[in-house]
């Protein structure tokens, strides 16, 4: 028990961990089906996407283990190719999980690793009395890579990040095709509703492009955030394809009293 927490104790000439955090705000176009609702028809429209995350080494490893946790929400209207019906709907999504780091430069860092990731969204149709709300539910375990890279233009400090995750293996809800959610929830009907997913009946993919530079006393985060979602579940078929402009600010502190850093570089930090 005493190696163990010793492993895990920096020693007082090592530089203290802090923690990244990054919050983010975007717009993007969003194209969405559910078949539950709509039938072969989908919906595009525009939409709003807001997105936290935090990153922090580990002592675990060797110190090259760190860890990442990442919440977004979207909330889009949309509306059908005749123009005649619009649905809206909204996610919210939560991961937690570890990267291994590599770095084969001193300004390039390279992360793989896996993440626990669970997602509750709706969409309701505005015009359709007959069932005009649907549900969606998974958890998963993803796999997760990205690459940091920390350069100078003219004396200029920025850091490009580019991220995937993809889950592997989970469970979803869905219900029956045809079934109500009154039948679901009303009448406790719960046969067939919960499923294992992967390749087989669902593909997903999260793709996030960034970019970190200072601006006075603030660094800005500006970048590019593409979701693939696609589950094909009791010939119910959901798809949710989504590219959104992000922006807004990093920061880097540590976690102790939320103390923000003025000089990171003195810090041991998993994203600069």
């Amino acid at each position: 028990m005493s190696l163990s927490l010793a492993a895990q104790t920096d020693s007082p000439e090592d530089p203290p961990f802090s923690t990244n955090e990054g919050t983010l705000i975007g717009v993007g176009h969003y194209n969405i089906r559910n078949s539950y609702l709509s039938g072969d028809i989908g919906y595009t429209g525009w939409g709003f996407h807001m997105l936290n995350e935090r990153m922090r080494k580990s002592s675990l490893l060797d110190r090259r283990l760190s860890t990442q946790q990442v919440f977004y929400a979207h909330l889009s209207s949309t509306i059908n190719p005749a123009k005649t019906i619009s649905a809206l709907s909204g996610f919210a999504e939560y991961s937690y999980g570890y990267h291994y780091r590599f770095q084969p430069a001193p300004q390039l860092k390279l992360l793989a690793g896996g993440a626990a990731h669970g997602l509750l969204g709706f969409m309701y149709n505005t015009q359709s009395s007959n069932n005009p709300f649907a549900l969606s539910a998974d958890v998963d375990l993803n796999l997760s890579a990205a690459a940091i890279y920390s350069f100078r233009l003219k004396n200029y400090p920025l850091t490009l990040r580019g991220q995937m995750d993809m889950p592997l293996v989970g469970a979803a809800f869905s219900p029956q095709y045809e079934q109500s959610y009154y039948e679901i929830f009303g009448l406790g009907n719960y046969d067939g509703i919960i499923h294992f997913t992967s390749f087989h009946n669902k593909f997903s993919m999260r793709n996030f492009i960034t970019l970190d530079f200072p601006i006075k006393n603030f660094t800005i985060r500006a970048g590019y955030l593409n979701k693939l979602y696609y589950t094909d579940i009791n010939n119910i078929e959901v798809r949710h394809v989504s590219h959104n402009i992000m922006i807004g600010v990093a920061k880097e502190f540590i976690s102790f009293g939320g103390k923000r850093l003025k000089n990171k570089h003195a810090y041991q930090s998993a994203f600069y």
